[in-house]
């Protein structure tokens, strides 16, 4: 006898009987199957392998089924359909490789005849009927072709070629020869089926009773649940306590907080999947497991490391500076040292927030920065407690968190802008945070246990030290930023703002030249702020100007900014500061004054005329420098003798005091002696100097009492032309600061009575 051919199966089982449809694309297969297409009457033999990874003689089974290839088409996705009809199950004897194909002999089983035959027949079709009555996804179609068998064997292949079962339990059908042996099979098989139907019905009744109209959702999911513990699989909250557990083995904290986080899990895993605070407990322990209990960075240990960094990133601001190698210095020499806690005030624009990011730079920190400017909760200080839906820790906790570490150099910007209201307090929340003899144990309300915030660098700004609430001014080491002068304007645009420019542009200092007297120009009159932001706008501007130039004309690759190009590019002077008079006069002196935008002359102008002794104000003056004008007054009239002044003055006309610049609101402590001295010009007519300004308020006894803001108001007169300035006595102190270009073309007068100013001048 011929050999045939041998189709290896691997993922279904065919039964004698049984007729299928297979699809191939597998080339090996293809060319089987066109061979056999080729034979008469079709014939091949159909294996299950032992082992499916493994596919060799040794592999193939001693049964399996003889099969007739009836009908093989291609189809227009490459594949080949083909139908099989199992014939009879056969056993294998003779398998050999011939070629790229198996081939091997067969002889068909010789099934004997057993009085249990029948009586296992009955007890198959019973249990068929039994199992389709009990089991829904099984059809009717199998008893109408019962009908036509007669005998156990064919009966058990009709049957198992129905019931969905396993490729793996299937398999053992074709090498089981005996009819009653697989019968067995079929009937354990059937009986298992049968019980996991009951399963599914028992877990269907469970979630049944707690079951209504609103609850599709929960059934869906209960019944997954209860499916999956059946199964012995973990669901996602499991995984996640898993993975819960495994982060709280590697943190690193107190053993207080260890064993309450380790509560809240062991809550976390007892709740229901479907309880609402599920989501809140796991967000708690989210937030308790990521924050940096004790993660710290190492600061920088050469100092000359730290100052050049700083000096790079900021011109002057020395005394910041300064105070931060203190830290390191004394932090080095004794290895525990609190950090400090600064407070960095000054006017928009002088860099303070930019510094203090420099600084966590310098030390080799991580930094967070958070803005409190119209906060008025606070539980965006403290956080929310827990018992709120929504609820989060304070922004110190979470900026905490953000830098990742427990020492970060943290920067609360606008601490001068909080408010109080209905919802509390924050700036008093604070005083937890700002305290060096509280902050080592912060309570945040949401995380509910202590954090130590001794090692953060803590670096507030504000503009105003008045708006800062005492209680916290008083924890804080207040640091002053005075608005920088042109000067150093000028150094900072040659040093760090043009160089910074020039790059973003695409520029070289082959291509534009800026002299210092242009880029006074610019400062003077293009910007008016006492940092540095509207110069760097300006600059921007310029050299935006410049490029478009370049390529509009390339015949010209070189431009020097001179005043007139200057003019041309920027357009005319935006702003203008108060010039002194060509002339001296009578009843006109120049004060000084101190605004955000730096310093400027203020000539202070008197008149009389006929009238009943009114003293008339204009100028937009404030309450105080109402009240100095009435003092200076007082003064004069109560020294009348003494400044050769007739009494009559007074009795016979009104006096009227004008400050220029009407629009602009003047006020503060400093006019004193300017508003006086200009009245006694006026009532002596005896002309002052334009040449000379003064600074200074007035007592009704004539003391001269000291000012603030001394540096930027000398440098506005000696941007006016100003030669003599006189100063109260008690700032004497301040002319140290004041620059040495700006202090050789001035002579200051110290005064502590105005007598000392009447006989220099008059």
């Amino acid at each position: 006898m011929e050999k045939l051919l041998v189709l290896v199966v691997n993922d279904m089982v065919i039964f004698p009987n049984n007729e299928v449809r297979i699809e191939y694309d597998n080339l090996y297969d293809k060319q089987m199957i066109d061979i056999v297409n080729e034979i008469d009457d079709g014939l091949m033999l159909i294996v299950n392998p032992i082992e499916e990874n493994n596919i060799d003689i040794t592999s193939f089974p001693k049964y399996g089924v003889l099969g007739r290839l009836k009908l093989k088409m291609s189809v227009p996705n490459g594949k080949t359909r083909i139908v099989i009809e199992g014939l009879d199950r056969v056993e294998l004897f003779g398998v050999e490789l011939d070629g790229n194909f198996y081939k091997a002999n067969y002889k068909e089983i010789e099934v004997p005849s057993t009085s249990d035959g029948k009586d296992y027949y009955n007890i198959v079709v019973k249990s068929l009927e039994n199992y389709i009555n009990k089991v829904p996804y099984m059809g009717n179609a199998i008893l109408s072709q019962m009908n036509s068998v007669d005998n156990l064997s064919d009966l058990c292949d009709l049957v198992v070629s129905f019931l969905p079962i396993p490729y793996e339990d299937k398999k053992k059908y074709i090498t089981a020869v005996d009819p009653i042996s697989r019968a067995k099979y079929l009937l354990q098989d059937m009986r298992r089926d049968l019980k996991y139907v009951e399963l599914e019905r028992k877990i269907e009744a469970e979630v049944e009773k707690e079951l209504n109209e609103t609850q599709k959702e929960y059934f869906l999911r209960e019944k997954i649940k209860l499916m999956q513990e059946e199964l012995g699989e973990g669901n996602s909250k499991e995984s996640e306590v898993d993975r819960l557990k495994k982060r709280i083995t590697k943190l690193k904290c107190p053993a207080k907080v260890k064993d309450k986080i380790k509560r809240e899990l062991e809550r976390y895993d007892s709740l229901n999947s479907n309880s609402p605070e599920l989501g809140m407990i796991r967000e708690y322990l989210e937030w308790m497991t990521n924050l940096p209990w004790s993660n710290y960075t190492k600061d920088t240990n050469d100092l000359m490391k730290v100052k050049n960094i700083l000096d790079s990133s900021h011109y002057a601001l020395e005394e910041v500076k300064d105070r931060v190698l203190e830290y390191l210095a004394v932090k080095q020499n004794t290895n525990n040292l609190r950090s400090p806690i600064l407070c960095l005030v000054g006017p928009p624009g002088v860099g303070k927030t930019s510094l203090a990011i420099s600084i966590a730079k310098s030390l080799n920190r991580k930094s967070a920065k958070i803005s409190v400017g119209g906060i008025n909760d606070e539980a965006e200080i403290v956080g929310h407690r827990r018992t709120y839906i929504g609820a989060s820790p304070g922004r110190i906790i979470q900026g905490i968190r953000k830098a990742g570490t427990t020492n970060p150099v943290f920067i609360i910007d606008e601490i001068d802008k909080m408010t109080k209201d209905i919802k509390g307090d924050p700036a008093s929340s604070l005083l937890e945070v700002l305290d060096p003899e509280q902050n080592k144990k912060f309570s945040d309300h949401y995380i509910e246990e202590e954090f130590d915030l001794s090692k953060v660098m803590f670096i507030a700004t504000a503009n105003y030290v008045e708006q800062i609430p005492y209680e916290l001014r008083d924890r804080l080491e207040i640091i002053n930023i005075s608005s920088y002068t042109e000067y150093e304007k000028l150094d900072i645009a040659k040093n760090h703002l043009i160089p910074k420019q020039l790059e973003e542009h695409g520029l070289t200092s082959l291509q534009v030249q800026i002299d210092d007297d242009v880029i006074m120009q610019v400062i003077r009159y293009y910007t008016k702020e006492a940092g540095v932001r509207e110069l760097e706008r300006i600059i921007a501007t310029l050299f935006r100007k410049i490029v478009k130039r370049l390529l509009l004309d390339k015949s010209i690759a070189f431009y020097d900014i001179d005043d007139k190009l200057l003019v041309e590019l920027l357009g005319k002077k935006k702003y203008s500061y108060m010039e002194t008079s060509e002339e001296d006069e009578v009843g006109v002196v120049n004060g000084m004054a101190y605004t955000v935008f730096g310093g400027d002359v203020l000539p202070i102008e008197a008149n009389l005329f006929k009238g009943k002794g009114e003293l008339i104000l204009t100028g937009s003056l404030g309450d105080v420098m109402q009240e100095s004008c009435h003092i200076a007054l007082d003064y004069i009239k109560s020294n009348m003798d003494k400044f050769g002044i007739d009494s009559k003055v007074f009795d016979e006309h009104d006096i009227h005091v004008h400050v220029p610049e009407g629009a602009v609101n003047k006020d503060g402590p400093s006019a004193g002696i300017t508003i006086t001295t200009t009245l006694i010009s006026l009532f002596t007519n005896k002309k002052v100097s334009k040449k000379v300004a003064m600074t200074g308020e007035i007592t009704l006894r004539g003391r001269v009492l000291g000012i603030g803001g001394l540096k930027e108001k000398v440098i506005g007169a000696h941007r006016a032309g100003i030669k003599t300035i006189f100063i109260p006595k008690e700032n004497e102190k301040d002319l140290d600061e004041i620059p040495k270009e700006v202090k050789k073309d001035i002579k200051f007068i110290t005064v502590n009575n105005y007598n000392e100013i009447y006989k220099k001048l008059f």
